[in-house]
């Protein structure tokens, strides 16, 4: 499975813009892209202008029909807006292990 760490850091005063995006961005992802398993959204402790996403695709492939998907046209679009320029940093790899709650259940 291919796996993306997306670290963000958006410009203050737009922390609310940047959240409506990309809750939009996410959940449209997972629902609508067979090939996206899951799309996390997560703060930075002690700075509320830094955001890491995980997400995780079937493969590769999945991830390259993700980045061509209206969903995420419109959420490039508000990322230009929010974003502090060169405030991005994204890091693919491959899920190697995963242990969930559920699991154990």
């Amino acid at each position: 499975m291919f796996s993306l760490v997306v670290q963000m850091e958006v410009r203050p005063g737009l922390r609310e813009q940047f959240l409506t995006g990309m809750a939009a961005n996410a959940e449209a992802s997972v629902r609508d892209e067979p090939g996206c398993l899951r799309f996390d959204v997560c703060s930075v402790a002690g700075d509320e202008n830094r955001f890491v996403l995980y997400e995780l695709y079937t493969d590769a492939d999945a991830f390259t029909a993700h980045k061509t998907s209206p969903h995420f046209a419109r959420w490039r679009q508000i990322a230009e807006q929010v974003l502090v320029p060169g405030g991005q940093v994204n890091t693919p790899g491959e899920l190697l292990h995963t242990h969930t709650s559920e699991e154990s259940a």
